[in-house]
């Protein structure tokens, strides 16, 4: 997946923006097509067999015409590939190939983009809350936006926060890795469904890891994790403010949350007071372009687009929001973590798409 194309320049004749509309009305529809094959369990079952519409519809407790027309319409999409398109339509037996298999159904796959088709998807579904919101200034927060927002978020990310972060992106900060080396105790804000917490432990057997967030759901799930990765004698999860979390962390860090938070300051304060006085304290966020420009490449668009339609709603729920929202450049972090009472930020020389890591000073 490319993330560094800009969007096409404003001025385009209106047949050139017609078809760039009608392109994406195209994608949408994949996109709902996606949903619905990941939560009915098409994707999972196609996976493991190539199935005719009857067999799909039996092994997954779906009626069967439904199941014809979805099957069809992923192979005309070039999602599906079909045996025999002149057989009679019951008969036609689909295929999930490989590499499209990985990216609908490998967990653990950083090639899985499914996560972000349903969490496009679930969030379209209160686009009356939404609606709403822009019209008074309020909000939609993460408990309304429900499942579909909580865990594909912890679904993206969940090959990134097992694999790489803990075993290549952390242990190349020599502050960090010595951290990890020596098994020291690790704080992690805003842990939502803990990989983040779970992959560190899982790569440094002596760590040991505390996970903070608020929503309650989330740190179901998270414990959950933790014991079915069996680390959970090493990885404890908490709904307790982190402003009220004891100290003497040698890391504490926020993975992709901060700009969620109605007030970051407050937070940032806090992870200032968790560490240890020669303690790391460790930023993760989106990686945004350092100033507005438009057009944007890719990973611009897509942080906006998440922006408008999740977390700055999500932020301005909450009395008293600085309305942060997804699109929080070097600068404006910058700038909270100075109110904090930290000195500054050090940008980190870790290469992500989609990351920037901050190391607070």
């Amino acid at each position: 997946m490319t993330t560094t194309e800009s969007a096409p320049a404003a001025g385009a004749t209106a047949e050139q923006f017609g078809e760039r509309l009608f392109t994406a009305v195209l994608g949408a529809q994949l996109v709902q097509a996606a949903y619905l094959g990941d939560r009915l369990g098409y994707y999972r079952a196609l996976a493991e067999n190539a199935s005719t519409s009857t067999e799909l519809a039996t092994r997954t407790g779906t009626s069967e015409r439904y199941a014809r027309e979805w099957l069809e319409h992923q192979a005309v999409c070039g999602v599906l590939t079909v045996d025999d398109d002149t057989a009679p339509a019951t008969e036609r037996r689909f295929r999930l190939p490989a590499g499209h298999a990985e990216v609908l159904t490998d967990v653990l796959s950083p090639n899985h983009v499914l996560p972000l088709a349903r969490m496009v998807a679930g969030v379209g579904r209160h686009v009356d809350a939404l609606a709403g919101a822009y019209r008074t200034g309020g909000g939609v927060s993460w408990a309304e936006f429900g499942p579909d927002a909580r865990e594909s978020q912890a679904a993206a990310n969940r090959p990134l926060f097992l694999g790489a972060l803990p075993r290549d992106y952390l242990p190349s900060v020599p502050e960090i890795d010595a951290v990890l080396r020596r098994g020291g105790r690790i704080a992690d804000v805003g842990c939502g469904f803990g990989w983040s917490a779970i992959g560190l432990a899982l790569a440094n057997p002596d760590v040991t890891v505390d996970g903070f967030d608020p929503d309650g759901p989330s740190i179901e799930a998270a414990r959950r994790n933790a014991a079915e990765a069996g680390v959970g004698d090493r990885v404890r999860f908490h709904t307790t403010d982190a402003a009220l979390a004891e100290g003497g962390y040698d890391l504490v860090a926020a993975f992709e949350c901060i700009h969620d938070m109605p007030d970051p300051v407050s937070v940032l304060t806090a992870m200032r007071a968790m560490a240890e006085p020669d303690g790391v304290v460790l930023v993760v966020d989106e990686r945004v372009a350092e100033r507005f420009s438009a057009p944007g490449d890719e990973v611009e668009q897509l942080m906006y687009g998440w922006s408008i339609t999740c977390c700055l709603p999500d932020g301005l729920a909450h009395d008293g929001s600085v309305g942060t929202g997804t699109v929080m450049r070097p600068d404006t972090l910058r700038g909270y973590v100075r109110s904090a009472g930290f000195a500054d930020l050090d940008v980190l020389p870790i290469e992500d798409d989609f990351f920037r890591f901050y190391c607070l000073r």
